[in-house]
């Protein structure tokens, strides 16, 4: 197969292209050049040597984002909107020049400033990530490096099972950190059946030297209106201790029609910092509640074509429809430095969450819109303990220095779960009009009671793990091996009568290796090899395997990349091959199998900083070039895969106005190339382009800090089709106003 990931006809993704190289490039000599003429008029006269000019180091701006409890998060970066480094799983936190990874860590100042309410609204700065609903539900699902990630797989401060499952209320957390690619042996096997392709982090809120007592209140378009304290201090010796609360509501209706949103947050984190001894504990109660919900749009097998998108805030789904999540959740995470060398470290969460929606997923029939709207209610109640506990160990071979990190990880999981399914109502509805205003009365599928859940599964997983970076030539190469060996089991009950139906138990192994070069203080090349590892996923009703779940797949990774960091402007670059498993059911066996595979290739390209005093950018591009091989009777091989587009394009800038003191300014575009909607790439959506405007004013009243905030998405109103991840169609958002008020005292 060619590797030709560079499209010929993108005049828009060409120009975003020139504008983050031409900053990438030439902005950090032109400060260099201003940060030289600045000295020079204060420089003694008697210097004789000008041939020469120093070489721009590396700034570090601290802020208020920074924590120092626990495993110390990495400052954040010039301009604030990102940080310097992230955690990469088990291996900590580390400098992004320093890992052999393509990484980004999101910072709460860019958080608060765009407004954002959930994870989506935080990748949208990400150009290798994009986002839809999770299959007729509304929850969060995303798309890294082509690869499906599932709101379930999402982790928290380092491990899998205790983030809230399909929402996440974003205002207790710090950081959203982006790891792509295979993680595995990272961050060990995720609860659910996606992260190939990356893997996204939580880390809480905790708090900061600086006393912390904020408040907020927020509306926007439609009528949705909230408000979020966040309090945090420090107490006890050489303030030892510290308390952080967060407490958000918001309620209304969104810019879509009729879809009413409610957000519930209450959140403490709690931290000891001694001097041998860090010790956080995070717990929080996460609720989302949704009336008449947009959902996805399926497709027919007959349609022939996919109709242009309804208006962008027209909600065509059934008026029924609802869902319930609450998340509780609570994790104790501990370090002990037994010497300068060793450190021992353990960490154990817990969730409770209980889920019940009516869903209703409309299926297009007709290119005139025409659809057919099915129904369901399903209620749920998840059970989950995760444990990780492990050792670093530094020490010396000669000249060369190692780090090794030797650890166990678990988590437990039970499932109870309930359902009724109803008839479909054939042609009942127009995507683009009329819509049923209630279900079917006809139940066509019951299982379990809905007062007294019966267990559906429970799951156990393992892992041992063990890696060595060694580190030598004076520290500018790093070189990092690792294993985990993971086992998985899953137990499946038969809902009506209690019955086992399947003991699932395999167990495989997730090797790692990557090298870093750090070839001056401004750039730094690497490459990884990884094997990825997930659950397999369950045979569908109409296979003759229905219900059995398959081996776990395996995928493997190669990366090359490099790395720039000139202090106020950074990006990299990376060149990436995935290869994961691909199932589907034979059509002459009815045997639903893992017989074909998925390759994605891609570049990916990324810029942020504030590279001019005043001016702040973010974005990035990544191209794809995926393919099918080995698919049922070989009729799509060669072919797209559904919900990869071509290329992503994402650019987001702020302007601080030099004429009116606090004010910002600030405006993002992002790009999405066409995407195919089947696998015979016989459908497909248009491209599409959304650009965000925003500003924000920051002044004293009272002597009181005063932030105003004011953000726009869509501000063109244009009616797209986002996302067609796994042949499920995701309207783009509506315009949407948001405006917002924060009192520091």
């Amino acid at each position: 197969m060619s590797f030709s990931p560079f499209p010929k006809r993108y005049a828009l993704s060409t120009l975003l292209l020139a504008s983050v190289s031409t900053f990438a490039v030439g902005i950090p000599h032109l400060h260099a050049q201003e940060q030289s003429q600045d000295q020079s008029s204060a420089e003694d006269n008697s210097k004789t040597d000008t041939s020469e000019t120093d070489e721009l180091e590396p700034i570090r701006v601290e802020t208020s984002i920074n924590q120092k409890a626990g495993d110390p998060t990495p400052e954040a970066y010039a301009g604030g909107q990102v940080a310097t480094g992230g955690r990469v799983g088990v291996l900590g936190n580390q400098d992004i020049q320093d890992t052999p990874f393509a990484t980004t860590s999101y910072t709460s100042d860019l958080i608060q400033n765009q407004q954002a309410e959930d994870i989506a609204d935080v990748v949208d700065n990400d150009p290798s990530i994009t986002n839809s609903y999770s299959y007729g539900g509304f929850g969060n699902r995303f798309t890294v490096r082509g690869f499906n990630l599932d709101s379930d797989d999402i982790s928290l401060d380092g491990m899998y099972g205790t983030a809230p499952r399909q929402l996440v209320a974003i205002e207790m957390y710090d950081r959203v950190e982006i790891l792509k690619g295979a993680s595995t042996f990272l961050n060990g096997v995720p609860p659910g059946t996606s992260g190939i392709g990356g893997s996204i982090n939580l880390v809480p809120k905790r708090a900061t030297d600086d006393p912390i007592t904020s408040v907020t209140t927020s509306y926007a378009y439609g009528g949705q209106a909230g408000g979020h304290l966040d309090v945090g201090r420090r107490f006890g010796k050489d303030d030892q201790f510290g308390v952080r609360t967060n407490f958000v509501y918001r309620d209304g209706e969104t810019a879509i029609d009729d879809e009413d949103r409610t957000t519930k947050l209450g959140s403490i984190a709690l931290d000891y910092r001694g001097d041998k001894t860090r010790i956080t504990f995070d717990a929080a109660i996460n609720e989302q509640n949704i009336d008449h919900g947009r959902s996805p749009i399926n497709i027919g097998s007959a349609l022939t074509s996919i109709p242009d998108a309804p208006s962008s805030d027209l909600n065509y789904n059934s008026e029924w429809t609802y869902s319930d999540l609450q998340d509780t959740f609570a994790q104790l995470r501990a370090e002990y430095d037994v010497s300068d060398d060793t450190m021992v470290y353990a960490a154990l969460g817990g969730r409770h969450m209980e889920e019940e929606g009516g869903y209703s997923t409309p299926r297009l029939t007709s290119t005139d819109g025409t659809a057919d709207y099915t129904g369901s209610v399903i209620k749920r109640e998840d059970e989950n303990i995760s444990t990780l506990a492990g050792v670093r160990q530094k020490f010396k071979t000669g000249p060369v220095q190692h780090e090794v990190n030797l650890g166990a990880s678990g988590m437990w999981q039970k499932n109870h779960q309930a359902y009724e399914f109803y008839s479909t109502l054939s042609g009942a509805g127009n995507i683009y009009g009329d819509h049923p205003a209630n279900h079917s009365p006809t139940v066509t599928l019951a299982r379990g009671d809905f007062d007294n859940m019966p267990l559906r599964d429970t799951t156990k997983m393992t892992s041992y793990f063990l890696s060595d970076t060694l580190s030598f030539w004076d520290d500018t190469i790093h070189l990092t091996g690792g294993v985990r060996h993971q086992k998985i089991n899953v137990t499946t009950f038969d809902l009506a009568s209690g019955n086992e139906t399947e003991n699932y138990n395999q167990s495989a192994y997730s090797p790692m290796a990557g090298i870093v070069g750090n070839l001056s203080d401004q750039w730094s090349v690497y490459a990884n090899y990884a094997k990825g590892l997930q659950k397999g996923e369950t045979a569908p009703n109409t296979a003759a395997n229905s219900g059995d779940t398959l081996a776990p797949y395996k995928a493997e990774q190669f990366e090359i990349g490099a790395k720039a960091d000139y202090g106020v402007i950074g990006g990299g670059i990376a060149l990436f091959q995935t290869s994961k498993p691909a199932a589907y059911t034979n059509s002459d066996t009815l045997i639903y199998a893992a017989d074909g595979e998925q390759q994605n290739r891609g570049v990916e390209l990324t810029a942020f900083g504030e590279p001019v005093s005043g001016i702040r950018i973010l974005g990035g591009m990544t191209f794809y070039d995926s393919e099918l091989t080995g698919t049922a009777g070989g009729n799509n091989d060669g072919n797209t895969p559904s919900g990869v587009p071509e290329y992503v394009a994402k650019l987001n800038m702020e302007y601080d106005l030099p004429f009116f003191k606090g004010a910002t300014v600030n405006a993002r575009v992002i790009h999405t190339a066409s995407q195919y909607v089947n696998e015979a790439n016989t459908l497909e959506i248009p491209s599409w382009t959304r650009v965000d405007l925003g500003a924000r004013y920051v002044t004293e009243v009272h002597d009181y800090p005063v932030t105003i905030r004011a953000n726009i998405e869509n501000i063109a109103d244009n009616d797209y089709w986002a996302s067609a991840n796994g042949g499920y169609l995701t309207m783009g958002a509506p315009l949407t106003a948001k405006l917002s008020l924060t009192a520091d005292f």
